[in-house]
């Protein structure tokens, strides 16, 4: 386990969070999103709507250790949880009948992970 660098004081906290889960828990993904987001600013994953609509089916869950982006459209109703959400993005998924979760609210509905994929 590697120390954050970041001093952004909410991702710090959420990394914190997503660790003492997966140890709690003993659930592998929420460590594999933590240390994810333990990565540089300029590492950090970026998606576009367009590569969820393309690797997504229907009424999946989709873990996104970065930012999710509104370039593309979505056509079908997904479950996104996201460090970041464009205003955009928010507004496409919510069209397709979607729904934008933090990662907090991700792990209180499914603590052990379990059918969850990390995209990105």
């Amino acid at each position: 386990m590697r120390k954050p660098k970041t001093t952004n004081p909410e991702l710090v906290e959420l990394i914190r969070f997503l660790r003492k889960q997966g140890r709690e828990n003993k659930a592998p993904i929420w460590r594999d999103i933590a240390e994810r987001l333990a990565k540089p600013r300029r590492r950090r994953v970026v998606v576009n709507l367009s590569r969820l609509e393309r690797y997504t089916e229907r009424s999946e869950t989709i873990a996104v250790p970065g930012k999710v982006l509104a370039a593309g459209q979505i056509t079908h109703p997904i479950t996104v949880a996201a460090f970041a959400f464009s205003g955009k993005a928010v507004e496409k998924i919510g069209a397709a009948k979607g729904k934008c979760v933090s990662f907090a609210d991700l792990v209180k509905k499914n603590p052990a992970g379990s059918k969850i994929r990390i995209v990105g």
